[in-house]
């Protein structure tokens, strides 16, 4: 991009609009601070501990997979994110809640431009106002993403304007094409999506290649330099899974194909209506009603919205493989190769969203046509989605449902108490957690035998079962949940069944607890952190030693030392 272009792209004011608002929707990260409610699921119970574990082990630089032993004796450290992704090295260079923000800084303006810049060069021409190119961008950059994502789909945009301007450009490409290029990577994750976007842009290459007979050894290389960087990046995941002999994860033994026909057919239209908790792209009270109706027009007016038509049908799709990907008639294959129940092919539909705003994009050029009505109705509906996705900011959809915020869901006053009371170094004994997630423990310095993880040793998770097998008896639902998936290597409760937070407001005590405590005592277990108490505590050799609460805690901790 020459200086000149980069002056006219900022004197675009509607572009400042698009980044106050941003920076409004970002705002209660740093107006609230830890006081700031955020996503529980696959975030503050799961990445956050993993990066601020990692960032305080002195292992995040390793060339062979050694165990890290603050959870399960010895978690692999290929489980922890890589020591080249850049999200870890906020968190060694910041508080946690600080590097948070600053990721999700990164990942809502990269959202941003990123869009537009793909938009403005390559799907809207350039004198059509920008309400459709900043607003759809906007909505984009707004979207409730996967916290730990990073760029994973916000930057899929971006990396597709990178690779288009190299694909038309070649080695006249603008410097900064090739400086994203190799940025990206360090913000994002190969095996969860850009696995599958760069299979998606290599196929685009192969067919430039036959129809046009020409190489574009400009783009192959393009494409060579982002898939060695995130190979280099992730070479201890890759080593791990193929090249070590000597670990087994318990990965091997997922059987994610447990749905019947009719359960993957109705799975398949409510991803593509409301999507996945992890891509959502807040599409169906807005979106796709616009699209069928620019579709409708367009064919109304004689036009062929051959772009329009195909991006919605390519949606549908991902739909349907991400939800018949768990059908049971899948299984008798996914257990007569390895890599089809190891690696979850399913998650092609993390590139979903993107697709849905450009399709949005095109939508509103058709309705934008329309005369006198047409902008401001487009005007409309942009300000109607952005509200809706504002709405859906972090702070306003967790306080909503009352989840803790990040202060209090790791409440380190209450467990530097707990610490205090014990009175040992933590490396010195074991504990596991009832009723509340263990990487609140992990975060606060405790070294666990419970976890949730994308891999550990398939062992442990056996030798893990023994002390929970009675309460999985009980419960067929927790038993298949373990069985066939177990990344949460909790110690699960009948009673409670898949929820995990149990605060001093819902306390109720658990009246027959039915684990094995001497198979807790042979893996080292020492104490249990439980959010409630256990009524049959002394019958199954467990002893109260104390119950610890915190003013600006949510949670009740009854601490049973293991007899």
């Amino acid at each position: 991009m020459s200086f000149k272009a980069f002056s006219n792209f900022m004197h675009n004011k509607w572009i400042w609009v698009g980044c106050l608002v941003l920076l409004a929707y970002l705002s209660p990260y740093v107006i609230y601070g830890e006081d700031v409610h955020i996503r529980v699921h696959d975030n503050m119970d799961s990445n956050i501990v993993w990066y601020k574990v990692l960032a305080e082990s002195g292992s995040i630089f390793t060339l062979t997979d050694v165990p890290l032993p603050y959870a399960i004796d010895g978690l692999p450290r290929s489980a922890l994110p890589s020591a080249f992704d850049a999200a870890l090295w906020l968190y060694v260079l910041f508080e946690p809640i600080t590097a948070y923000t600053i990721s999700q800084t990164i990942m809502r303006f990269a959202a941003f431009f990123g869009m537009y810049l793909l938009l403005t060069r390559f799907i809207v021409k350039k004198e059509t106002a920008p309400w459709i190119t900043v607003g759809v961008s906007l909505a984009f950059a707004m979207l409730p993403y996967w916290p730990s994502g990073v760029l994973s789909i916000a930057g899929m945009p971006l990396a597709l304007y990178v690779f288009l301007m190299i694909r038309k450009y070649r080695t006249e490409a603008p410097k900064h094409t090739w400086i994203l290029l190799c940025l990206i990577p360090f913000f994002a994750n190969f095996v969860l999506s850009f696995v599958f976007f760069l299979a998606v842009i290599g196929l685009l290459w192969l067919i430039d290649w036959i129809r046009n007979k020409k190489w574009n050894g400009a783009f192959f290389a393009a494409i060579a330099i982002m898939a060695g960087i995130f190979v280099m990046k992730d070479y201890l995941l890759i080593t791990s899974m193929f090249f070590d002999d000597s670990f087994t994860s318990h990965r091997e033994e997922l059987e994610l194909s447990g749905n019947t026909f009719e359960r993957s057919y109705e799975l398949a239209w409510e991803n593509f209506l409301y999507g996945h908790t992890h891509d959502e792209a807040v599409q169906a009270y807005i979106i796709i009603p616009v699209i069928l109706i620019a579709i409708l027009l367009a064919l109304f007016k004689n036009r062929q919205p051959k772009w329009l038509f195909i991006l919605f049908l390519i949606n549908l799709a991902l739909s349907f493989w991400y939800a018949f990907w768990y059908w049971e008639g899948w299984q008798p294959l996914k257990e007569s190769i390895s890599v089809l129940n190891t690696f979850n092919f399913a998650r092609i539909h993390f590139m979903d969203p993107p697709i849905w705003y450009i399709a949005f994009a095109l939508a509103l050029l058709i309705l934008w046509q329309l005369k006198k009505v047409g902008k401001v109705l487009v005007a409309v509906l942009i300000i109607w989605q952005s509200i809706l996705l504002f709405g859906q900011s972090e702070e306003f959809k967790y306080r909503e449902v009352n989840t803790p915020t990040f202060k209090e869901f790791y409440s380190e006053d209450l467990f530097t108490s707990i610490q205090d009371y014990i009175g040992e170094d933590p490396s010195d004994y074991r504990v596991v957690s009832i009723g509340l997630h263990p990487t609140i423990a992990q975060f606060n310095g405790f070294y666990t035998l419970d976890t949730y993880n994308n891999s550990f040793p398939l062992d442990y998770k056996h030798r893990f079962r023994e002390v929970i097998a009675g309460e999985l008896d009980k419960s067929p639902t927790l038993e298949h949940y373990f069985d066939t998936w177990g990344g949460r290597l909790y110690m699960y409760v009948a009673e409670h069944g898949k929820d995990y937070m149990y605060t001093r407001n819902k306390n109720e005590p658990i009246q027959d607890l039915a684990i094995d405590t001497d198979a807790l005592n042979d893996l080292g277990g020492d104490y249990i952190l439980s959010a409630v108490p256990i009524e049959n505590a002394e019958d199954i050799g467990l002893s109260l030693e104390e119950t610890f609460e915190d003013q600006d805690s949510p949670w009740e901790i009854h601490l049973y030392s293991v007899l």
